[in-house]
């Protein structure tokens, strides 16, 4: 607007100028003089209208005097003189990696605590928010437009160091990861709340120890892996020494019961009738050799 005004002015003062004196330009003077106020209009009335993207609210301050009410998604008539100040209302992350260019800062910027047994524990995070609204007068007045700097950076930082002094290295890389991210989410979740942040999710993407630490863990994975799969092979040992118990016991069970059951009389009678059967074959020749003796039998085949 005020560049407008600007044009606008120094147009009007050039007609003037050129209509005072004998000059061939002097006719031109009316239409530069129009054109001036045309200009100095167009700035007042795109002063008046404000718009306001979706997503986002803007903040009113008068010669540095921020007014509590935003303006919200839209078109608005305003002061011409107001100051209007943009704030994103929208869900916004901010990543600290390790990887270069992954994050929001260039090169590594990962979060380096020392764990409750003294080791440094390097972690990656990223951390959802976003801006209250009604709170963003509080924001500019309070913070500024700089807010990720100055807040959601240093006090996430630092509310996860502060938080990994409980834990050991080994905990918060395998069992006590929930838990810490929990526990951190809570406490980061509240000094936002008090400069009118929301924190809507905190993400730890990696967790990395120290070499040493790191091999001995994965030493003791393989150990339990390998374990597991030797008690695997037992236990199917154990089912095949089971099962050939049972099959040797079923034999035994039937020859005691076929030993104990047959009697010498049962025994000569399936004899008779075995022989009876070859006797009727006729490829085969029965030879009786006396009384009380065993017949023999002889086969063409």
């Amino acid at each position: 607007m005020i560049l407008s005004l600007i044009i606008g002015i120094i147009l009007i003062i050039i007609s003037v100028t050129l209509k005072n004196n004998v000059n061939p330009a002097s006719k031109f003077s009316s239409i530069i003089r129009i054109f001036g106020f045309v200009i100095i209009l167009i700035g007042l009335l795109s002063s008046v209208f404000k718009q306001i993207d979706a997503g986002k609210v803007g903040v009113k301050s008068l010669y540095g005097n921020v007014q509590p009410e935003v303006l919200e998604s839209g078109l608005h008539v305003i002061n011409p003189l107001l100051d209007i100040t943009i704030f994103d209302i929208q869900t916004q992350n901010y990543t600290m990696s390790a990887i270069h260019d992954e994050g929001a800062k260039q090169g590594d910027d990962a979060i380096r605590v020392l764990s409750n047994d003294g080791l440094e524990v390097v972690i990656d995070l990223t951390v959802l928010y976003r801006v209250l609204p009604f709170e963003a007068p509080k924001i500019l007045k309070g913070i500024g437009v700089d807010y990720t700097d100055k807040i959601v950076r240093p006090v996430t930082r630092t509310r996860i160091r502060d938080n990994a002094v409980y834990y050991d290295a080994v905990a918060l890389y395998s069992t006590k990861r929930n838990e810490f991210q929990q526990r951190i989410f809570k406490s980061i979740e509240d000094d936002f709340k008090k400069r009118g942040l929301v924190l809507e999710q905190l993400l730890i993407r990696n967790i990395n120890l120290p070499k040493s630490v790191k091999a001995s863990i994965e030493s003791k994975i393989n150990a339990e892996q390998d374990a597991q799969k030797m008690q695997f092979v037992l236990q199917k040992e154990k089912q095949e020494a089971e099962r050939k118990r049972v099959e040797a016991q079923g034999i035994a069970d039937y020859q005691r019961i076929i030993s104990t059951g047959l009697t010498d009389k049962q025994l000569q009678y399936e004899q008779i009738k075995a022989q009876k059967e070859i006797a009727t074959s006729a490829n085969a020749k029965v030879i009786f050799m006396g009384k009380g003796s065993t017949p023999v039998i002889l086969s063409d085949k």
